[in-house]
């Protein structure tokens, strides 16, 4: 296992490197000066324009920068805004909690939801269970993000403020703090940025629990006259729990890197709106920094998503060769 996991950590270091040149050689491609847009449509005389750009380093070319970078990384420095003057790290700081927060919340409702649904339609298979399973999720499916956002903020904080004259409704805009002081700004958000990957990994849990049902080992603790319930739980879940998990940690790993749509519908402060915005002013630094915390959340839930296979399926063994 621990020889896996130093493998796996080595593997990150080419892939780190190889997003961060590419991302550093696409910047040197846009158009668009982040020392100009910074002005606006004030007069900037060509001295103070120059002496701004050196010190943010955009005189320099994109590789000194980028080993620039690198060495203010390794000291747990990411620079400073040029839009704001701010340090990325506290931007970062500020908005990173909001996302976590929120991603953390859709995946909660992605698990329960998803894998319970999957599981009762897999269960009462060609049932009226089973069909409302099927039409639900290839409705959500169906649906745009921003437009079910919308609906939602429509029904519970609109309608829902009218039909019971301001006694109970759900906040449509904004959040509180990332402490969990007021979970009730989340609701919406969350059931939103998890509507799609609920009904996904729903569909996917059925499958395969459809799939492993016709396994001999499924036939054989049948003949052995254990009880469904047992079946399931004991031998076909976790067969058939890897491919579920498998899209949950890449569904993390997808909205730890910010949900643009949902954030923007509900004014929600997260990681998604700040690179959004640090890439509309070219506000570099941001975005590197963005990038850079986005890289290693993605490359960590990988990580342990691949180690959860271990316990979910015996026969793998990651620190060597599988077992047949």
């Amino acid at each position: 296992m621990y020889q896996y996991i130093l493998r796996r950590l080595a593997q990150f270091v080419p892939v780190f490197f190889g997003v961060t040149l590419l991302l550093f050689a696409i910047t040197t491609l846009l158009p668009g000066d982040p020392v100009a847009m910074k002005a606006g449509e004030r007069a900037m005389d060509p001295r103070t324009y120059q002496e701004l750009r050196h010190a943010y380093g955009l005189d320099k070319p994109w590789y000194v920068q980028y080993v620039d970078y690198l060495n203010k990384l390794a000291h747990g420095d990411l620079g400073v805004s040029i839009a704001n003057g701010r340090p990325v790290t506290q931007i970062y700081g500020d908005t990173y909690p909001y996302t976590l927060r929120l991603s953390l919340a859709a995946i909660a409702i992605e698990i329960m939801v998803g894998i319970g649904v999957g599981i009762v339609a897999a269960v009462k298979q060609y049932s009226i269970w089973d069909t409302l399973a099927t039409l639900s999720t290839s409705i959500l499916v169906a649906l745009p993000v921003f437009w079910l956002g919308l609906m939602l903020q429509y029904l519970f904080g609109i309608e829902m403020k009218q039909w019971t004259h301001g006694a109970f409704y759900l906040p449509i805009s904004g959040a509180s703090s990332p402490i969990f002081q007021d979970w009730v700004h989340l609701i919406l958000p969350a059931i939103t940025l998890a509507s799609v990957s609920t009904a996904y990994a729903a569909r996917i849990m059925r499958s395969q629990l459809l799939e492993v049902s016709g396994q001999d080992y499924v036939r054989t603790a049948h003949a052995k006259g254990l009880t469904p319930r047992a079946v399931l739980w004991g031998h076909q879940m976790k067969n058939a729990l890897i491919p579920v998990v498998t899209f949950i940690g890449l569904d993390l790993g997808a909205m730890l890197s910010g949900a643009i749509l949902t954030e923007a519908v509900f004014n929600w402060p997260g990681i998604g709106s700040a690179i959004y915005l640090a890439i509309r002013q070219r506000d570099y630094p941001v975005v590197f920094g963005g990038v850079t915390l986005v890289l290693f959340a993605v490359l960590l839930v990988n990580l342990l998503v691949d180690v959860s296979y271990a316990f979910l399926d015996p026969r793998i063994r990651l620190g060597g060769k599988a077992e047949v």
